[in-house]
């Protein structure tokens, strides 16, 4: 196993979430020990004082009025959490547990939320031993954050309900215990700092935004095999063109397509050719794909602000002895990222389907029917695209803004709520639907080329048709074509069109400025 990445809360990476999330265990910097234990000291001193403080002893939400005496304190954080663990419907996927985590770990690693060390250390044990709670993925509006996932997730630590461990379901003490690790007691204010925060929905945006970021980069690489394809047109991608207009993610986008066809022989056989433009599907790949990333970097950026930042409530000041009660549980910023991205995904997808039928149309790329020589007796790429335009018009219907919704929860006291579960959880979804998209796009596009031969594309472009040529041979008469797409699919979704065009960097979310 790789050695655990050392987080120091303010200032953890894109890429340190990335490989939690393959992965890599993770543990606090050891700096963060004095402020953990002089927070935890501070709730003590609370206690003793015996002034009302919301949620170290008093009940929660619309029962923050009801005040729980000192020999009631323990039972109030464990009831906290085995109430507040209702959440229904699917398991939460293992990457994603692990992001809580980490997650979870930065936060407290403020030393603001009033844990003790022994807490935070049986959160870094679950990383390191691959102890995953069964975390529903239903139950959070985004109201005090992610309460009923969150729920769940504290409920291993104090051995109630269920986690996996090396794969196997088992009850959460039973899988603590195979672990060589037991449950604790939780103390004063420590149920409500494991159940307050945005961890759920950041992780799952993340999680989205990682997937996006690969099929963004494939995508690239299909639109420029489509550009040959077609016969189109590299000058649309002339930097000079994307500097008049300004915008990071277009110039960026125009150079990585320019460096792409660099030296294709399909590409100069038509240079003199009387065609004055190519379809918008080609022609501005630039702009709407430029969008994209500005739109994925600006949601990367809100993500890692609040993967850094503290979600709690109330937040304890060691340094002057108060709780301050807040709002930073609330995941309007998460929310809006993943709209955001949902947004980005969405029209990955949807430019990609354009020039799927943009090919397989004689009247618009010049290549035979639906790319078969024998069109008629076969029917060549005709249902690929229809299964595109399908998944496109699926992705529309999710991207309509969770952000935008609320519902009053508890009694009316959290009458405001964010949704960002519900914006967080569809984009892992949604980008697997782009990858199915960009997928039938390779094909195409590969196909495409094919009938240009014995022309070939720029040394990068075909290295990706002999990579997927690995694996999916020449379309010349019709086959069950599912296990194609399939396999083109493995190539989206593991990265391998990006490796496959090295040197040529393709551009992406990080470094973020």
């Amino acid at each position: 196993m790789a050695a655990p990445l050392i987080l120091e809360p303010g200032k953890v990476r894109l890429s340190d979430w990335r490989a939690i999330a393959a992965g890599r265990p993770a543990r606090l910097h050891p700096r963060t020990a004095g402020a953990i234990a002089a927070s935890a000291d501070t709730v003590q001193s609370i206690v003793a004082r015996g002034a009302p403080v919301y949620g170290i002893n008093t009940g929660f939400g619309r029962l923050a009025s009801v005040r729980i005496e000192a020999e009631d304190l323990e039972t109030l954080q464990r009831n906290l959490v085995v109430s507040h663990a209702a959440g229904v419907g699917p398991a939460t996927l293992a990457p994603i547990v692990r992001l809580m985590i980490a997650l979870k770990l930065a936060s407290l690693g403020h030393g603001a939320s009033g844990v003790r060390p022994q807490t935070v250390a049986l959160l870094e044990s679950l990383l390191e031993r691959d102890v995953l709670p069964y975390v529903p993925e239903q139950g959070s509006a985004g109201a005090s954050g992610d309460l009923a996932p969150l729920a769940h997730l504290a409920a291993t630590l104090i051995g109630v309900g269920e986690a996996w461990y090396r794969g196997e379901r088992l009850p959460a003490a039973v899988a603590l215990e195979r672990a060589g690790l037991s449950p604790i007691v939780l103390g004063p204010k420590e149920g409500l700092a494991l159940l307050n925060g945005t961890q759920f929905s950041t992780a799952q945006a993340l999680y989205g935004l990682f997937a996006i970021e690969t099929v963004f980069a494939a995508a690239l690489v299909t639109g420029a095999l489509s550009t040959d394809a077609a016969k189109g047109s590299s000058t649309p991608f002339d930097a000079r063109i994307h500097a008049l207009r300004g915008h990071r993610g277009q110039r960026d986008v125009a150079a990585a397509l320019a460096r792409l066809l660099e030296g294709s022989r399909i590409r100069e056989s038509h240079l003199d050719c009387g065609k004055v433009q190519d379809p918008y599907c080609l022609r501005c790949q630039p702009q709407v794909m430029g969008a994209v990333l500005d739109l994925m970097r600006q949601a990367a950026s809100t993500l890692v602000t609040e993967a850094n930042g503290v979600s709690d409530n109330p937040l304890v000041f060691a340094d002057t002895g108060e709780a301050l009660s807040g709002g930073n549980f609330h995941a309007q910023p998460v929310a809006f990222a993943a709209d955001m991205l949902a947004m980005a995904v969405c029209e990955i997808g949807s430019l990609s389907e354009r020039r799927i039928a943009m090919l397989i149309d004689p009247a618009l790329s010049g290549l035979p029917a639906f790319l078969t020589r024998e069109p008629g007796l076969n029917s060549g790429f005709m249902i690929p695209q229809v299964t595109a335009a399908a998944l496109v018009s699926e992705n529309k219907q999710r991207a309509f803004p969770a952000s935008v919704d609320s519902i009053p929860t508890s009694a009316n006291q959290e009458d405001h709520v964010s949704m960002a579960a519900h914006g967080a959880r569809r984009l892992a979804a949604m980008a697997e639907n782009a990858v199915q998209i960009v997928a039938i796009e390779l094909l195409v596009a590969a196909q495409g080329c094919d009938l240009h031969a014995p022309m070939r594309s720029s040394a990068a472009l075909e290295a990706v048709r002999a990579r997927l040529r690995e694996v999916v041979p020449t379309l010349g008469h019709d086959r069950f074509l599912a296990p194609d797409i399939a396999a083109a699919a493995q190539l989206v979704r593991s990265g391998a069109l990006r490796e496959a065009v090295a040197p040529v960097e393709l551009p992406g979310v990080e470094p973020l400025t």
